[in-house]
């Protein structure tokens, strides 16, 4: 038998446990999935914004692996300094795969990032997602004026949860206390910037319409800006570069020529009415070639943003035009990306956010560690849709098993069950029966306060939610 612990159940590490039990080179694979969390699904749960249910329902997919026979789900089990040690949980696994993700955000490196007012996107993330980490009162939504930093999905998502109206995200699973606070929103005003041209923007078309279909929700866009964009005045240009053309900047991908022609569109038609449902109540601006150079105080608090104008530099990126621009705001989310953080106990490289590997195998003084591997974003940084998890397992999953004969045997004999193990070493694992008694609390919740579920927010809850489901949901 081939003992194997998977640290992290979001995708990247319920994919590498479907492909160790699905494949048949190395017969009797059993799988422990652990994480930090009682509840599994990583991102999918805590990073999906709660209106965007189709994406959310990878659950299910998800829930089929780690419901295998041979796949065991132990949440509660933290692994590194709050934890147990990886050299530990070395000695009860043939192989430990280390899925941890990219748990931080990218600063953005400018005077003001750390005044009252100015949170990551991340932060923002984690509270409407009812992260237990996360400060159940960390958002007033005091402010009229709000700027979001960043040009990818995450800075939309964030974009139209502020602008959505309370009654909108009712039927989600988001916490009821967010949802309260999203009632008493005062933010009437979103501006959303990128330090690049919208053919640039990592936003997917999907997401940029949900923004023009938004109730009540008017979004203005500044043709002038948008014009700056190489492929604004004609999106088909690069099929026609000049020869003087610089040979080494891609065309604007089919992506992204479908993001000018929706901006273009709605900048044509003077896009500053409303969507669905009446007088706008809330404008979202979507703007471009603004680079954030400080964060402005008033009070002690944020007070805005000072953004230096770029334009297009000639080689793909963009230079500072010499004129600034301060954007007035009360509340700013900065979502300019995700970074990998070092777990205790593994080698780290600070530069890359990562762990150094070859080919999933985890490197130590450039050479593979036996029995250590990662994947997903801690392995490649944080790049890709969901589905890019998958081939990045299969890689991981491939060099294990071919390191599989090497790995017999590696483990401790006093290892025989690591479960009871990991409750000698003071942990208290959350078993698969303890998450379904938590999946029934939230119902219960739900049908509580008139809604179909909603989410607990907070390790005691999430913990006594887990035991009610037995001795061993604890």
């Amino acid at each position: 038998m081939l003992r194997v612990a998977v640290v992290g159940s979001g995708p990247s590490g319920v994919y590498t446990a479907q492909a160790l039990v699905a494949q048949v080179r190395v017969p009797d694979v059993r799988v422990h999935v652990l994480d930090r969390l009682p509840c599994p699904y990583g991102l999918v749960r805590y990073g999906v914004a709660p209106d965007h249910e189709k994406i959310k329902s990878l659950q299910n997919s998800l829930r089929t692996v780690l419901e295998h026979e041979r796949t065991t789900f132990l949440g509660n089990v933290a692994v590194g300094s709050d934890g147990i040690p990886p050299e530990r949980l070395g000695e009860l696994y043939d192989a430990v795969v280390y899925c941890v993700g990219a748990a931080t955000d990218r600063p953005l490196g400018i005077p003001g990032e750390e005044l009252p007012g100015s949170f990551s996107a991340t932060e923002f993330v984690s509270w409407y997602s009812a992260h237990p980490d996360a400060a159940a009162d960390g958002f007033a939504l005091r402010a009229r004026s709000a700027v979001v930093i960043g040009a990818g999905n995450v800075a939309v998502d964030v974009t139209r949860i502020l602008a959505r109206s309370a009654q909108e995200l009712r039927p989600t699973d988001m916490p009821h206390g967010a949802l309260g606070t999203l009632s008493g929103s005062r933010v009437r005003e979103i501006h959303m910037a990128g330090r690049r041209g919208p053919s640039q923007a990592r936003f997917t078309t999907k997401e940029l319409r949900e923004l023009g279909g938004l109730p009540r929700v008017r979004v203005a866009v500044d043709e002038a800006e948008l014009s700056l964009d190489p492929a604004y005045a004609d999106p088909s240009a690069h099929l026609r570069a000049a020869p003087s053309s610089p040979p080494n900047v891609p065309p604007p991908t089919a992506a992204a020529r479908r993001n000018v022609e929706v901006l273009r569109g709605w900048a044509a038609a003077g896009r500053e009415g409303a969507g669905p449902g009446g007088h706008p109540v809330r404008t979202v601006r979507l703007r471009f070639f603004l680079r954030p150079v400080e964060l402005l105080e008033r009070d002690g608090r944020v007070a805005g943003v000072r953004f230096a104008r770029t334009v297009p530099d000639g080689s793909g990126g963009v230079r500072d035009s010499g004129a600034y621009e301060d954007i007035g705001a009360g509340l700013v989310l900065r979502a300019v990306g995700y970074r990998g953080i070092p777990l205790p106990g593994l080698p780290f490289d600070p530069v890359r956010g990562t762990v150094p590997h070859l080919a999933g195998r985890v490197l130590r003084n450039g050479v593979p560690s036996p029995g250590e591997y990662v994947a997903g974003w801690i392995k490649r940084g944080p790049t890709g849709v969901i589905g890019s998890n998958r081939s990045c397992a299969k890689e991981t999953v491939a060099s294990l098993l071919d390191d599989a004969p090497l790995l017999a045997g590696r483990r401790s004999s006093a290892s025989s069950d690591p479960v009871a193990a990991l409750r000698a070493y003071g942990l208290r694992p959350v078993e698969w029966d303890g998450w379904l008694s938590i999946e029934r609390a939230e119902a219960a919740l739900g049908r509580s306060l008139g809604r179909e579920r909603v989410k607990i927010a907070d390790w005691a809850g999430l913990l006594s939610a887990a035991r009610s489901g037995g001795p061993d949901g604890a």
